[in-house]
């Protein structure tokens, strides 16, 4: 049912501090503060003192993620409740960011896809963004009927939160929306739908 090499598809790395970036900008989620911490070693105080994280604990997150990220000793890091709260906070950095600065995005896939989506608004290409994917491979979903959003999909297939039809979950992703593309898998068979299965734990 899913296609494997989507040329859409993203492709994450490995987090790897830019010490030559005068400003740093850290978004992450869940264990994304574990990607964010191996930067350590790597990373020279001067490093963290000019980085600002903004980080989502997310209801899975180990308690003492955000207690560690603090103690980095960054100019400044801020705890949000959910990614749609951070939000706000990484466009006041982005508006206010000069050449020279180095986004980074650690943590699930709607992370990631909003943290993308978000900084090309600011003119960033995806391909500078450094990131590395922790955590949970559930996804964000946009039903290509309604153009709706439904969020934490787990799924091959998953009814749409707003106009009801079964979609499939495909691989093929858009930077635009920061979403996996879904589309009506029983159309010309209402309910003869295939076996649903838990494919992103």
């Amino acid at each position: 049912m899913l296609v494997s090499g989507i040329k859409s598809r993203p492709v994450y790395g490995t987090l790897a501090p830019n010490e030559q970036a005068r400003l740093n900008i850290v978004f992450a989620d869940g264990e994304g503060a574990l990607a964010v911490l191996a930067m350590k070693p790597a990373a020279p105080t001067a490093f963290w003192a000019r980085t600002h994280v903004i980080y989502v604990a997310g209801g899975s997150a180990p308690q003492g993620h955000f207690a560690k990220l603090q103690a980095l000793g960054t100019h400044s890091c801020h705890e949000a409740p959910t990614i749609a709260s951070a939000l706000p906070r990484l466009k006041a950095l982005l508006g206010a960011a000069r050449m020279g600065t180095q986004l980074y995005l650690a943590g699930t896939e709607p992370l990631m896809g909003e943290g993308m989506r978000v900084a090309g608004e600011y003119g960033i290409r995806h391909q500078s963004i450094r990131t590395e994917h922790r955590g949970s491979l559930a996804r964000r979903v946009q039903c290509v009927h309604c153009k709706g959003i439904t969020e934490s999909v787990t799924t091959n297939i998953v009814p749409c939160a707003h106009c009801g039809l079964h979609l499939l979950v495909r691989d093929h992703y858009s930077r635009r929306v920061g979403a996996f593309q879904g589309v009506n898998i029983d159309a010309e068979a209402p309910g003869q739908l295939p076996k649903v299965e838990e494919v992103f734990k």
